[in-house]
């Protein structure tokens, strides 16, 4: 955009994207005002607007304007636009605050208190905004809002250091913390002079615990000073009013978990917690009355609350359990929830009983296990009962629905914390309630029969009382049993599968209830993976069945079976076929593998055109294929014939027409790659015939269509032959064929829109470095990449740039590593020869991506390459360091001080002095939030 629009332009631009009914118009006036947002003439023309305040739809684009501009785009003003901006907005906020929407309101906050926290000469904004709306009734709805967003905003940047939003600064960050902790005294006074003026008004009301929770978080209140006060009983006594509004009891729901969370730092807030903990405990009865009224919303807070409770005084309940603020009515709380008859409730109580069975499993104390197994025998008990589907359910169990994933979870959460009850004593209760209880429904037997599934591999293999009367009771489960528990009861037996293991007696009755799954339309898949689970467990005793299994293997196409289970089934067969013979392994996999290299020819010969998930669709019998070489791993010894060998070499002109024919298609030649990369890997060096062919394959595709999975198979071959001698040349022509192709997609795509290709690209280069260091050192091409992986720094996609560190760190390693070796001086000379250029560029590249770039979890791969550099020259690193760090701003857009001349001192000294890569990893990260 070239020159500011005039209002009237942005106004009919604004009416045309709201009210035009022609979707093309509005698509068009979308992208035009996405563009102005994106210009800096997008200043002047909100601020226009919030002037005129034409309309809702108009203020409304005027205010979100304004907000993300001083969000993402504050370093276009000058500081000296900084206090007419200020003056300018404050004067909206007075203009528009009183008749304006609520969302106008909320933009028109966040623009505000975003732009307080960028502008360090605004000193104390939350006492001045009291003191400019808080003498007006009218005024309070905008006040408690831009007092409630200026903390969430300081507390949203504390958890999102990363975010590339209002990025402070730690010294930034740490002044407006100490400001907002002196204004606090005035907020509360301020929140409670409104629940007293305004305690008829449920908007106010809201607003007022909002703003109280939104000071919780930030961390700044004075326990002591609140839990003496009146305004702590006040969300207490809306939630216990059966009458309160959904909006105001949510909110009082959301003050008391803030300050919940805040209380668990009880040496600190030890008044608060006292004073939380009676008034939470007194929320039981309130929850009971909403249940009883069936009101949900109202149900999932007081759940809410109780978790809370529970997760901040969980130390509390272990050092002392039922004394003090360790009192086990929590439990018992969370329990009364966990038998709401609606699962969401339940769902909420889930990450307490985790965090409570990964202490007990800790301590592993069996006093504490004790005292709390009672309570996992009753959660138990509901979770099976929340697995009941509704009896008049059809069909088999739906396992794409918000229900199934309950049961999911439900089932994770089960494994995870039945060790405290007992795996056994779990499954032996529930089998015993389906036998002692007469006419059971079939509903309860299926839920009783999933979670049983949940603990089946827990079980002891030499268990002889339960288990065989579970087993032949579902083996002998009649044709006419609702299809569901036929389903479930399927599941069960392929979890058994360590238990069937140890009693072969069982395994020709199992494997006839299997296949007659298999044949069922509604059961084959889980009876596929249940076959599966059985060949994993029972390999040895399955080798006798193997023909049976390739029979299978010949139907599954005629099968109702998803491909997923297919392929898992392969799996299993395959691992049969580990512990077979070499001479048995060799005709049982060329057997296996005819069967899908079948299919693929028939699909190039046909020229069908591809159905995604249909058996026109290549990749089914690709990913078969690759099943079978993953997991087909027999013991080798040295010198000895790879009874795959010969597999591999009749699979591969199959595979190399597939290649050849979908070229174009990336989704197939992914798929393609990857069984080929298995295929490699499955016989080792001993693919050597087809290296030549593969890689002349590879390139000329390669030139046409740059799918990085190419890459990714090159670096599969450098692995494997590149410390061959004979095989480098070739390998090093590989590289340059690929290099020249994908440098000029990432000169004319751009970094950013290619990750996979940097990803690939440089995973590829360090297996050079690794497998044959003088090879890549020694080609013209060495340059170039280190160039690109310079550029590639600062990419902030985790694999990409997780590659791009490694080759780097490899890099400079060569130049330490292995100093014994013949060839030692040569590396270390051709290191040195380019880090005497590129030296200085790399380590400001490096201290670049860490201050801008990249999130603070990728600095660890940051700092392996920095104490390689340091290892492999700390004296030239120390003043590549040096020069890095003078060229960092000195400050932010808004005048805050990025990092003083002491704190750059002291990190350089951190860093240089370091003598392990901890040291280096601790040191980018605490660098890096100055700067965020």
């Amino acid at each position: 955009m070239d020159s500011a629009p005039s209002t009237e332009t942005v106004v009919q631009a604004i009416q045309t994207l709201y009210h035009n009914p022609d979707p093309a118009c509005k698509e068009r006036a979308s992208a035009w005002l996405g563009e102005l947002q994106r210009s800096v003439f997008a200043w002047e023309v909100a601020d226009q607007l919030l002037r005129n305040g034409q309309d809702l739809e108009t203020s409304y684009f005027a205010a979100q304007t304004m907000r993300t501009k001083i969000q993402y785009a504050f370093h276009e003003l000058p500081q000296s636009a900084h206090q007419s901006l200020k003056e300018s907005l404050l004067n909206h906020a007075q203009n528009l605050v009183s008749n304006a929407s609520p969302v106008i309101i909320t933009q028109l906050a966040l623009a505000l208190a975003d732009l307080a926290l960028q502008v360090a000469g605004w000193k104390c904004p939350a006492k001045e905004l009291i003191e400019k709306f808080g003498n007006t009734v009218g005024n309070l709805p905008f006040l408690l809002e831009v007092l409630t967003v200026l903390p969430e905003e300081v507390s949203f940047i504390l958890m999102h250091v990363n975010s590339r939003s209002l990025r402070l600064g730690a010294n930034r960050r740490g002044e407006v913390i100490e400001e907002l902790a002196e204004s606090c005294d005035l907020v509360i006074q301020l929140l409670i002079a409104c629940t007293q003026s305004c305690a008829a008004d449920s908007r106010v009301q809201a607003k007022v615990y909002r703003c109280l929770g939104s000071w919780f978080n930030l961390g700044v209140i004075q326990g002591e000073a609140v839990a003496t006060s009146q305004l702590l009983n006040a969300p207490f006594q809306a939630m216990h009013n059966p009458e309160t509004v959904s909006s105001v009891h949510e909110a009082a729901c959301d003050c008391i978990c803030s300050a919940l969370y805040v209380a668990e730092d009880i040496t600190r807030y030890e008044s608060l917690a006292n004073c939380l903990f009676q008034g939470v405990i007194s929320l039981s009865e309130p929850y009971h009355v909403s249940v009883a009224q069936e009101d949900i919303d109202k149900s999932l807070n007081y759940c809410r609350v109780f978790t809370e409770l529970a997760e901040s005084f969980l130390e509390l309940m272990m050092a002392a359990p039922g004394q003090g603020l360790g009192d086990l009515r929590i439990l018992d709380l969370l329990l009364a929830c966990v038998g709401h008859c609606q699962y969401e409730v339940a769902e909420i109580t889930f990450n307490f009983w985790y965090r409570l069975s990964e202490v007990l499993y800790k301590r592993d104390s069996t006093n504490l296990n004790t005292i709390f197994k009672p309570y996992f025998q009753r959660l138990i008990n509901s979770l099976s009962v929340h697995c009941q589907m509704d009896e008049d359910h059809e069909g088999v169990p739906d396992e794409t629905d918000d229900f199934a994933d309950f049961r999911i979870r439900v089932s994770e959460l089960i494994k995870d914390v039945v060790f405290i009850v007992g795996s056994i004593n779990v499954f032996t209760q529930l089998f015993r309630n389906l036998a002692e209880t007469p006419n059971t429904t079939w509903d309860v037997t299926e839920a009783h029969m999933y979670v049983m599934s949940a603990v089946a591999k827990n079980l002891m293999p030499d268990e002889s009382e339960v288990v065989p009367q579970v087993l032949q009771a579902v083996l002998n489960l009649p044709q006419d049993a609702h299809i569901a528990v036929r389903y479930t009861g399927t599941q069960l037996v392929g979890e058994l599968c360590e238990w069937i293991d140890r009693h072969p007696d069982t395994l020709d009755s199992v494997l006839n209830f299997l296949l007659a799954g298999l044949q069922h339309p509604k059961l084959g898949s889980v009876s596929a993976t249940s076959l599966q689970n059985i060949c994993a467990a029972c390999r040895e005793q399955m080798a006798r069945h193997f023909k049976g299994l390739l029979q299978i293997v010949e139907a599954l196409d005629n099968l109702h079976i998803s491909n997923e289970a297919a392929v898992g089934l392969l799996k299993g067969i395959s691992l049969i076929l580990t512990k077979m013979p070499h001479d048995q392994l060799a005709v049982g996999l060329r057997a296996l593998c005819q069967i899908q290299a079948d299919r693929l020819s028939q699909l190039i010969v046909q020229n069908e055109s591809v159905k995604e998930g249909t058996r026109t669709d290549p990749t089914i019998f690709l990913d078969r294929l690759a099943s079978i070489f993953r997991h087909t791993a027999p013991e080798v010894q040295n010198g000895q014939i790879h009874p795959c060998q010969q597999v591999v070499q009749e699979v591969w002109p199959v595979l190399s027409d597939t290649c050849n024919k979908y070229q174009a298609d990336i989704r197939i030649v992914e798929r393609c790659c990857r069984c080929i990369r298995f295929a490699v890997r499955c016989v080792g060096k001993q693919s050597a015939g087809l290296l030549q062919p593969l890689v002349t394959q590879m390139v000329n595709v390669y030139q046409t269509h740059q799918h990085s999975c190419f890459l990714y198979l090159g670096s599969i071959l450098v692995d494997e032959y590149g410390m061959e001698e004979g095989c480098r040349t070739g390998l090093l022509d590989m590289l340059k064929a690929f290099c020249g192709p994908t440098f000029q997609l990432l000169k004319t795509g751009g970094l950013r829109n290619h990750p996979d290709t940097i990803d690939d690209l440089f995973r590829l280069c360090a297996r050079f470095v690794q497998r044959c260091p003088l090879v890549i050192l020694h080609s013209e091409m060495i340059d170039a990449i280190l160039e690109c992986a310079m550029a590639a720094s600062t990419l902030d996609h985790r694999d990409a740039n997780a590659s791009v560190m490694k080759f780097l760190r490899d890099l400079v390693h060569t130049a330490i590593a292995n100093d014994c070796d013949d060839d030692y001086q040569v590396r270390r000379d051709m290191v040195e020869k380019l880090m005497v250029v590129r030296g200085p560029q790399l380590v400001q590249s490096l201290m670049s991506a860490t201050v801008f770039y990249l999130p603070s979890y990728m600095l660890p791969d940051v700092a392996d390459v920095v104490f390689e550099l340091m290892r492999y020259n700390r004296a030239s690193f120390c003043v590549w360091l040096e020069h890095a760090l003078k060229g960092l701003p000195t400050e932010t857009t808004g005048g805050a001080i990025n990092a003083t001349h002491k704190q750059l001192t002291d990190f350089h000294k951190q860093i240089t002095s370091a003598e392990e890569v901890k040291t280096v990893s601790s040191a980018l990260r605490d660098f890096s939030r100055l700067y965020r």
